[in-house]
């Protein structure tokens, strides 16, 4: 069973940074896209950044220049590098990942479905 996990949240005073790990787990052979997204309270749910299997990324205005991401496809994981952080990037982050394929007993199987992490808190005060 394909599961995403993310680590890495906290609290930290503004300017200060964190960093973020989201690791993929279940079988998986291949994976496409990868991204984070972030939902602050009383506000939808917004990408902050996205990275293709062979290293494009993109980012939201908001975040350009502080933020980074990586990813290491040896081990199926997606990064955020958070620097310069806000308050107003208070939040709670999710990963996200498009899972082309997954191994089977005897063989492989195509998912092409997109996996949502459970969500890591960051909190920045001022």
């Amino acid at each position: 069973q394909v599961q995403l996990v993310e680590s890495g949240g906290g609290s930290v005073q503004a300017g200060g940074s964190l960093r973020l790990s989201c690791a993929a787990s279940g079988s998986i052979l291949s994976i496409n896209d990868m991204g984070w997204y972030r939902q602050a309270p009383g506000k939808q749910r917004e990408l902050v950044a996205g990275i293709t299997s062979v290293g494009y990324t993109n980012y939201v205005d908001f975040v350009k220049g502080r933020f980074t991401i990586s990813r290491d496809n040896a081990k199926n994981t997606v990064y955020l590098e958070m620097n310069s952080l806000k308050p107003e990037d208070t939040a709670v982050y999710y990963c996200n990942a498009e899972i082309i394929s997954v191994e089977t007993g005897s063989g492989y199987r195509k998912l092409r479905r997109w996996y949502w992490g459970q969500g890591t808190q960051v909190t920045v005060s001022s």
